[in-house]
């Protein structure tokens, strides 16, 4: 794929509509798609239903990390089996998924922030990880080209990778299809089938479908839907810009953020490039009704978030949004088949002066694209990936946190084998509904 996914990127899964599956998935992003393509390799008769495109939203705005570096220590496991996933996946496409070894760098600018990179490596070592802290010299070596040499530090995971997002996802919907997935566009799920109280199916915009298990992975969307359901998940969606540059050489094969920028080498010879302490927060209703929750977090990290005022029509979380719908009725993911937020023009603007500051040689990058994309987040920076326990046969793989693209594989091996009845292959309690309702305290894992 060459260019970014929008609602005008042509249909490319429009499979039959069956009329009895063993697993709908809601959610044809990176989570959706791979759990589908592991369920079939387990035995299941998949469907896979997608409002709008495969990959429409932010499993292709992202910044095309695959990192083991700086995640939360119960997600480290999951994280280091879904990069040999997606080595695998890329094998299995031809190479279409774009995925390369290039190492994930944190960089410092200041001994406070050295330290608090430097503190993450106590999980690595816990996890066997390769990570290590870098010097200043270390760090200078990153770049052939030259520098304003602000960065003391830092610290690194050298098997990190990275991908392209807009061909990798839609390449594993392909491979996916191939083995007998059936995906389709177009095709918003509007209502669960319930029968004796347990799932039966789904009601979708093109007819029913029989089904005893789904599973809800639609990313911003995905609270909207299940509140009608009766679930509560205090879920919220930041808006992120990232801008592509024209091919350009800065000097710098690694992935590499520091306080403020983030920068990522595409295969088309230029640079994804990216605020890392800018996110625009919208308010609507779920805003106000999880601020409680969501706290804790805040008291870490507002500096790094600007507020947008009230959220825009055809939002999620917007204040006019259809929130209670019958089967029969045109929903709200039928309204807005992708969400694609305008790009932020002040944001790029800053992008490209801060890498002017860093390659002064270099001057302010040519953009030749940018977009905006809303991360799905939770309160405590880790998703949901779980059982639905007052809806037997529901399932919920949601609030990636901005982490979704990089450990995708790793969560739908997760889902696939939780739907298979099989042993799970790791702890997952720190990724369970309950945590936001039982009296947990909730625990902030690392923003990044």
């Amino acid at each position: 794929m060459s260019a970014a996914i929008t609602i005008n990127t042509p249909i490319q899964f429009n499979d039959p509509l069956p009329d009895i599956v063993d697993v709908v998935i809601i959610g044809a992003g990176v989570i959706g798609i791979f759990s589908a393509l592991y369920l079939s390799r387990l035995g299941k008769k998949v469907l896979v239903c997608e409002k709008g495109r495969v990959a429409g939203e932010q499993s292709s705005r992202n910044w095309g990390w695959i990192r083991q570096h700086g995640r939360d220590a119960a997600e480290l496991p999951i994280t280091t089996q879904a990069l040999q996933l997606w080595h695998q996946a890329d094998a299995e496409t031809g190479g279409a998924c774009g995925i390369k070894t290039v190492g994930v760098h944190y960089l410092a600018s200041n001994q406070k922030e050295l330290a608090y990179l430097q503190q993450w490596l106590e999980v690595a070592k816990q996890h066997d990880m390769d990570s290590y802290a870098m010097t200043q010299a270390q760090v200078n070596q990153l770049f052939s080209q030259p520098t304003n040499g602000q960065w003391l530090g830092g610290t690194c995971t050298p098997s990190d990778a990275k991908g392209e997002p807009w061909q990798a996802v839609p390449a594993v919907a392909k491979l996916a299809q191939q083995e007998g997935v059936l995906i389709k566009e177009n095709c918003a799920v509007r209502d669960l089938l319930v029968e004796a109280g347990k799932v039966a199916g789904v009601v979708t915009e093109s007819g029913e479908v029989n089904a005893s298990q789904v599973v809800l992975c639609g990313g911003a969307w995905s609270a909207l839907f299940a509140r009608r359901l009766g679930v509560n998940i205090p879920q919220l969606s930041v808006e992120a810009t990232v801008a592509q540059t024209q091919p350009m050489e800065a000097g710098v094969e690694a992935s590499w953020v520091d306080e403020e920028l983030s920068m990522r080498r595409r295969d088309d010879g230029g640079y994804s490039l990216a605020l890392a302490d800018s996110h625009g927060f919208f308010v609507g209703p779920d805003a106000l009704r999880h601020t409680p929750k969501f706290m804790p977090l805040l008291r870490r990290s507002w500096h790094d978030v600007q507020f947008m005022g009230l959220s825009r029509q055809g939002y999620p979380d917007a204040w006019g949004v259809q929130r209670q719908w019958l089967a029969t009725e045109v929903t709200p993911f039928e309204r807005q088949r992708v969400l694609e937020p305008p790009s932020h023009a002040g944001r790029v603007a800053k992008l490209q002066q801060r890498f002017a500051q860093r390659f002064p040689e270099l001057g302010k990058p040519p953009i030749k694209h940018s977009w905006s994309g809303m991360i799905d987040a939770m309160p405590d920076v880790v998703p949901v990936v779980d059982a639905v326990d007052q809806i037997p046969g529901f399932y919920l793989a949601t609030g990636m946190s901005a982490h979704g693209f990089g450990i995708g594989p790793g969560y739908g091996r997760v889902v696939a084998r939780m739907l298979a009845g099989l042993p799970a292959e790791h702890d997952l309690q720190r990724f369970r509904l309950a945590r936001f309702s039982d009296g947990s305290k909730i625990d902030v894992g690392p923003a990044l």
